[in-house]
């Protein structure tokens, strides 16, 4: 039993270190090309590298697990990888990493109607409490009026479809691997924004000033970040539970607050208000009294 609390807790570590970079890589890879072509290549990318295991894959997969794997694909990878590279371009890396915080809450609620965990008062509590931080994460400027930037909602709209498929994988896809998960998901989608990207004018942008060193960010993002974390994401779905999983969100926006700020971002007070806020709401969220 120690052994097995004790490799939750390194994976969900070692899953924070790697998720907590992709914001700054995101970022790295936008100096170049766009928001479409860096989720596009990120998830083709990502296919390649997973192609050996595509065969022995394949044949473990039946016919009851496709639908929630295609949703698992959508609504775990597909969609997401877009919304947040879209978000990136208007929004600090570091505020990224402090909403999507906000998956575990979401991945609870959906849980608990959809599957029928049981709720209690504490944690509608800090339903309304992280909901509150997040709203709070919005504004993006406290100078005069105040402002409300649309593009953190993408990053909101994202983590609910992140809580959509971990409940879904843990739910209908625990008989399998979770290398048999990640290959299937990028099979699904990979291809596809193979196809699209030679659409653009990647090749061009590719020959351009930093061109290549963006491309080079957008590898790293897509092996580190999204095939070896994937993997690692499953296994702790299989392993733990859907809301132990992504509450490595918790840990990711001290991650990207430290990267952010490296890369010369500024720390601001709403940052740490806001934090404050969707951690308590977590902390109640996860309390069974």
């Amino acid at each position: 039993m120690q052994r097995t609390n004790f490799s939750r807790y390194f994976y969900l570590f070692l899953l924070s270190l790697i998720w907590g970079s992709s914001f700054i890589l995101m970022k790295k890879s936008l100096v170049v090309y766009s928001y479409d072509q860096v989720a596009s290549l990120r998830l083709f990318i990502t296919f390649i590298v997973l192609i050996p295991f595509v065969y022995p894959s394949l044949v473990k997969i039946k016919r009851k697990h496709i639908f929630p794997l295609l949703i698992a694909s959508l609504f775990g990878s597909g969609i997401p990888a877009f919304l947040f590279t879209l978000a990136q371009t208007n929004l600090d890396s570091s505020f990224v990493g402090i909403l999507n915080s906000l998956t575990p809450l979401f991945t609870f609620l959906i849980g608990s109607y959809v599957f029928k965990f049981k709720l209690f008062r504490a944690n509608i509590i800090g339903v309304i409490i992280g909901l509150a931080g997040a709203l709070f994460l919005t504004v993006s400027n406290f100078r005069g009026n105040v402002e409300l930037n649309s593009y953190a909602y993408l990053v909101v709209c994202a983590s609910i479809f992140y809580a959509i498929s971990a409940n879904v994988i843990k739910r209908y896809l625990y008989e399998l691997d979770p290398i048999v998960i990640t290959t299937f998901i990028f099979l699904c989608i990979g291809p596809i924004s193979g196809i699209y990207i030679f659409t653009t004018n990647f090749v061009e942008l590719y020959n351009s000033n930093d061109g290549v060193i963006s491309f080079i960010y957008i590898v790293i993002l897509s092996v580190l970040c999204t095939a070896i974390a994937g993997v690692i994401f499953n296994k702790l779905i299989k392993i733990a539970s859907p809301i132990f999983a992504t509450s490595v969100t918790y840990l990711i926006p001290v991650i990207a607050v430290f990267w952010g700020y490296l890369d010369g971002e500024d720390l601001l007070l709403k940052y740490f208000i806001g934090v404050a806020l969707v951690f308590s709401g977590i902390y109640l969220v996860n309390k069974k009294v």
